[in-house]
């Protein structure tokens, strides 16, 4: 049986503004945690509008823990010249929920498809070798129904299974939003259907 993979590297915040240059060429690397597609656009638009002779601010993101999505834009590059190599790069650091961009600020002298290449790859690279990337963990949500006399009995399992508690209702009839490291979730399950005056549903 495969062990499940509960863990996802990302960034813990922006990186610090790197440049690359080649030939006369500059390039200007940034790495961002994005949360969501919607992101994007105003992150790009930010160093587009920072760098406003830049000829092209090429990019790659990826979402997701454990189906992933990813985008790479090459900007009017050369097909595959810019986006892929970032995106290539996103990869080899195992990182997701992720934004990387490169702006290139043209220097007179072309590089050609395979030098262009190499600088996008080496732009994203340093963008990512700067940034601070931490590991998190991916996690189910349960709610638990049950009554106040049971509360003793439900606290003392979410104290050693050292389960978080995202809200709570505390009356005669209690409701508990509790997170669960997802490799241990089904055990945390099936505690609770073994105890019957706990009712326990999976939210996420």
């Amino acid at each position: 049986m495969n062990k499940i993979s509960d863990t996802y590297r990302t960034l813990l915040k922006p990186s610090e503004e790197i440049v690359f240059k080649e030939k006369k060429s500059k390039f200007f690397g940034y790495a961002f945690h994005i949360q969501t597609d919607h992101e994007v656009k105003p992150l790009i638009e930010a160093i587009k509008k920072k760098h406003h002779t830049a000829g092209h601010v090429c990019y790659a993101w990826q979402l997701g823990t454990e189906v992933k999505r990813y985008r790479a834009n090459d900007d009017g590059e050369p097909n595959n010249s810019a986006g892929q190599p970032i995106y290539g790069q996103i990869q080899a650091f195992d990182v997701t929920n992720v934004l990387v961009a490169v702006a290139r600020i043209f220097g007179g002298t072309k590089l050609g498809v395979g030098g262009l290449i190499a600088a996008y790859r080496t732009g994203a690279q340093m963008a990512l070798e700067v940034s601070k990337i931490e590991e998190r963990l991916i996690e189910d949500t349960f709610q638990l129904s049950f009554e106040y006399a049971d509360m003793d009995k439900v606290m003392r399992i979410l104290k050693q299974r050292q389960c978080e508690i995202i809200a709570q209702q505390m009356e005669m009839n209690c409701k508990f939003i509790v997170s669960v490291r997802k490799s241990e979730s089904a055990s945390f399950e099936n505690v609770f259907n073994r105890i019957h005056t706990v009712v326990i549903k999976k939210i996420t």
